[in-house]
């Protein structure tokens, strides 16, 4: 396909988005089925066409002064692909696939305006409600904050120390592009290509398949580590969800101790039995009931609330969900949160840790979370993460946001990851 027909495509598939409910990912899916004449390049070109408008979907309709799917796309690869309208003209003249142009109004829109002279919500490209969240979160450069969330995120994944070596795996895996990250002691990282590129499917791999390594983003593999589990430890990983921090805290306490996993949600849970017997996780038990954990409590050295959030953090994965966040949603979330951290913290030995874990960046899930919960919970103290950091990364690598001195915030802008709230809760004795 001609750049003119994907544009096509993405076009057709922003427009399903506006009247179903649905992701873009099973909207792109059955395009797929209905065009199986484009091959998986073509897919993965209106894939990336899809996800950078809608990641700067707020911002490309200032620039256009228009909203529609064809003027929003056409946005896109204006200024995500850096294609010009005149490029654009040429390489579409012979191409029957192609969409009609924007209109000159919307030409000349885009060759006026100036996105600095747009509201900050409007440059940030959040929905106005946002704003203020964001700006007591990270004050003054709270729009380049989250003008850095509106770029490509990159494939990281993460070795398992319990069956390959970090060496032998970025070996394999160096005609994928894959290169150390910047932080995680584990973490591989392939960059994000630009316009039409595709990011390798890693999970063809053999070496995924033998359960060499996961799929991980850094800052995931991060808030794992900020956990401190050693070796002969009793942990849980209260929210375990997929299992992705499950894995990863097996395998930074080298199969040595007992880690307990359990959500609330059976489906998230469900992939994490096949998941830890490829990677030779046998210190894991998997816990589907609450009742379950009866024996645990009071009795854990360390636990993890990997709590359910707005996911704020992840919106340059999925961009949509940036768009469909509502207060309703936010609030439900914390009281979620809530409720998961007084269930959890009851299983945390005298002595032992709480560590609560966001992809948020809204201070009403992460800060003031962990304020109510103090004030509730006496027998804990807010600790410092700062000691754990220095032993644990590179004191030359980017560093982490702090707003109190003791917490963690990650995010693409300061430490090249998704976001994530990190803070450590040690019961009294």
């Amino acid at each position: 396909m001609r750049l003119g027909g994907r544009l096509a495509a993405a076009i057709d598939i922003l427009a399903d988005l506006e009247t179903r409910n649905r992701t873009p990912a099973e909207a792109l899916k059955d395009w797929g089925y209905a065009h199986r004449f484009a091959g998986s390049g073509d897919r993965a070109a209106i894939g990336n066409l899809v996800n950078d408008t809608l990641r700067r979907r707020r911002s490309i309709a200032f620039l256009m002064d228009g909203d529609t799917p064809s003027v929003l796309a056409h946005g896109a690869l204006f200024t995500s692909w850096n294609v010009t309208p005149e490029r654009l003209a040429r390489e579409n003249e012979a191409d029957r696939f192609a969409p009609d142009p924007p209109s000159p109004a919307v030409l000349s829109a885009f060759a006026a305006r100036r996105l600095a002279d747009a509201p900050a919500p409007v440059q940030a490209d959040v929905q106005d409600w946002l704003a203020p969240s964001l700006e007591a979160n990270f004050s003054d450069v709270w729009v380049e904050e989250m003008r850095a969330m509106a770029g490509r995120p990159p494939l990281d994944l993460r070795v398992n120390r319990l069956k390959a070596d970090k060496a032998e795996i970025l070996e394999t895996l160096a005609p994928s592009g894959a290169r150390p990250c910047a932080l995680a002691p584990d973490g591989m990282r392939i960059a994000a290509g630009e316009g039409p590129a595709r990011l390798p499917n890693v999970t063809t791999n053999r070496a995924y398949a033998q359960g060499a390594f996961e799929v991980q983003d850094e800052g995931s593999q991060i808030a794992a580590l900020l956990l401190g589990a050693m070796a002969g430890e009793t942990v849980l990983d209260y929210c375990a969800g997929g299992g992705g921090k499950t894995l990863a805290i097996a395998s930074a306490m080298g199969g040595a101790g007992n880690i307990h996993a359990f959500d609330a949600d059976l489906r998230r849970l469900s992939p994490l039995a096949e998941r830890a017997g490829r990677a030779g996780a046998q210190a894991v038990t998997i816990h589907r009931q609450p009742g379950d954990l009866a024996g645990l409590e009071g009795a854990c050295d360390r636990v993890l609330v990997d709590a359910p959030c707005t996911g704020t953090g992840t919106w340059r994965r999925r961009p949509d969900t940036k768009w469909t966040l509502d207060r309703a949603e936010l609030a439900e979330r914390v009281r979620q949160q809530e409720e998961a951290l007084s269930r959890a913290s009851l299983h945390v030995r005298a002595g032992g840790e709480l560590v609560y874990v966001t992809c948020s960046l809204l201070p009403e899930e992460n800060e003031a979370q962990i304020a109510a919960f103090l004030e509730d919970n006496p027998g804990f103290a807010l600790a410092s993460l700062a000691e754990r950091w220095a032993e644990t990364f590179p004191a030359d690598g980017p560093k982490p946001l702090s707003s109190d001195g003791h917490t963690v915030t990650l995010t693409p802008a300061s430490t090249g990851t998704d976001g994530f709230f990190v803070a450590s809760l040690v019961r009294g004795s």
